[in-house]
């Protein structure tokens, strides 16, 4: 099944307390416009079976990773305990919510959720202003705020579990992107260090040369954070290089902050 074919959802928003969230569910249940059923392109399996794959991906790094020696961060270790869990609720998702049953749901008119599941969509967006921390009084409050304006099916509301837990495994892979890349630039950093820095022979090298192409500032500022603890790490040796690090970084905020002046100009 070609995931390009399909449509998916990645609503993002920040935490919202309960008084917030229930004028939330509220408003975008008189916004939600539902007419037909779902439409076989937004059907959220191919979308799940990716977001599985590159979890599954970075859990083999993370394991790798560990036996070689490379620091792993705290939601790295989240993801180590609990892949099992995860992989579990994949394999039930994808048993339980196939094409037609899908198709048989109610779905919005919106233009921009066209022809996706309405509680598909619900579940997104309770996992999204709640950050995953879902409870049965969550489910209570959002449930009771939407259908003051709409009300739901007995059917919805027995499969809002599949889709929260759907938006949920997007959440992770989200995440995991970060973790990821996270790893990738320690990967980098150690390599580098042992070839350039310890001065290392190609038969001692422990860490095989990584090609990162991540034009994201957060993924460059992972590896000038690891890079900067390494060098402190190694002591004396490492200061002359800590010291090039610092005055690169000095450079490029000074280059920046001239390009943003030019641009306010």
């Amino acid at each position: 099944m070609n995931s390009r074919k399909y449509k998916y959802l990645n609503i993002k928003g920040t935490i919202l307390d309960n008084y917030q969230l229930q004028n939330y569910m509220e408003r975008i249940s008189i916004n939600h416009e539902v007419g037909g059923k779902s439409k076989k392109n937004t059907y959220p399996i191919p979308r799940l079976k990716e977001n599985f794959k590159f979890i599954e991906k970075t859990y083999n790094v993370l394991n790798e990773h560990i036996k070689i020696g490379i620091e792993i961060h705290s939601a790295g270790e989240w993801l180590l305990d609990n892949f099992y869990i995860i992989e579990e609720t994949y394999k039930t998702i994808c048993m339980e919510m196939n094409l037609k049953k899908y198709k048989k749901f109610n779905s919005l008119t919106n233009e921009l959720y066209n022809g996706f599941a309405r509680i598909y969509i619900l579940a997104c967006e309770i996992v999204a202003y709640t950050d995953n921390k879902i409870d049965d009084d969550i489910l209570k409050l959002t449930l009771s705020s939407y259908q003051k304006r709409k009300l739901l099916s007995m059917e919805e509301i027995w499969n809002l579990w599949i889709f929260l837990e759907i938006a949920t495994i997007e959440n992770i892979r989200n995440i995991c992107e970060k973790i990821y890349v996270s790893q990738m630039q320690k990967h980098k950093v150690e390599n580098i260090i042992e070839r350039l820095v310890e001065f290392k022979t190609p038969k001692e090298y422990k860490f095989n040369k990584v090609k990162i192409n991540f034009k994201n500032d957060e993924y460059k500022y992972a590896f000038i954070e690891y890079m900067s603890y390494k060098l402190k790490k190694i002591g004396k040796h490492g200061l002359p290089y800590l010291e090039i690090l610092e005055d690169l970084v000095k450079r490029t905020r000074n280059n920046s902050s001239r390009c943003n002046k030019k641009t306010t100009l």
